[in-house]
């Protein structure tokens, strides 16, 4: 692949893989992401194989980086009902069987809300539904992504995340996607302080674990733990401290997904312009 930013948005999968390819191209992006469902659950909609293979020439024409799926809202894994936790690992099976189809990108997914049962028995429920699911020989690897800690959600800090992936067996098929609009939502201060923050990360997760960002400004001031994403320099985290988080050293050359409230338009725009800026190893505070 090039030398660039790694940077793309969600699209619609509505139109299949192919129709996903073409419409990132046309945003200048070079990775993107997309629902394995509707995001609040439901039927996943039949895969067409001739449409997986037109997409998989396109992707390497084009050269597409890796993909970041996104399992639906709805699944909660650490939830109190058993029919909850049931749909979730149901979910997260089929989910993982239809990407064997388009091997080795990652699937992303959040790590629930305890609903009262406290954060300890939120993370150990989570940690045994991947390791219900996970299969030895999968070629897709899990991203557990980071929380604001909105109501009773866990992996609202570094810890709770290392918590989770601690007690998985299949320790290689688990990752971390980072969102910088839940971290500052969550109390991590990404504008004035990014390399401890990144430090941080490292001591706790090690950042060979961190395989994506959500690039996300904030409607929120930080530790709010609201989780309100802003477009790109709209919100409290502001242009100059995401353009530090493209260009740091230890981050630069990652996935970044867009989940910015925007159409079309908007979404090229703010590629072009986080491209614009992108100039790796440069200072980042």
């Amino acid at each position: 692949m090039k030398e660039q930013l790694r940077i793309g948005n969600h699209l619609s999968s509505s139109g299949g893989y192919l129709a996903m390819g073409e419409e990132a191209v046309s945003l200048c992006a070079d990775t993107f992401a997309f629902f394995t469902r509707n995001p609040r659950g439901g039927k996943a909609k039949e895969i067409d194989p001739k449409d997986v293979e037109a997409f998989l020439a396109f992707k390497k024409k084009n050269e597409i980086g890796a993909l970041v799926a996104h399992a639906p809202y709805t699944l909660n894994p650490c939830a109190a009902k058993d029919n909850l936790r049931t749909f979730a690992r149901e979910t997260m099976a089929d989910d993982l069987r239809r990407l064997e189809l388009t091997p080795g990108n990652y699937y992303n997914f959040h790590p629930g809300s305890h609903v009262g049962q406290g954060a300890q028995t939120g993370i150990e429920l989570c940690a045994a539904l991947l390791n219900a699911v996970l299969k030895p020989g999968q070629h897709t690897m899990v991203l557990i992504e980071t929380m604001s800690g909105k109501g009773s959600e866990i992996g609202r800090t570094f810890q709770e995340v290392r918590a989770i992936r601690d007690r998985v067996e299949l320790k290689d098929h688990v990752g971390v996607c980072l969102d910088t609009c839940h971290i500052w939502d969550g109390g991590y201060d990404i504008v004035g302080h990014l390399d401890d923050v990144v430090a941080e990360f490292d001591d706790v997760l090690g950042l060979e674990n961190l395989k994506a960002i959500h690039l996300n400004d904030s409607m929120n001031a930080r530790g709010s733990h609201k989780d309100r994403h802003a477009r790109i320099g709209e919100g409290e985290i502001g242009l100059e401290a995401l353009v530090r988080v493209i260009n740091h050293p230890r981050l630069c050359r990652l996935p970044f997904i867009l989940e910015t409230p925007n159409e079309h338009e908007g979404y090229a725009k703010e590629i072009a312009l986080l491209r614009s800026h992108w100039q790796p190893g440069e200072d980042h505070g």
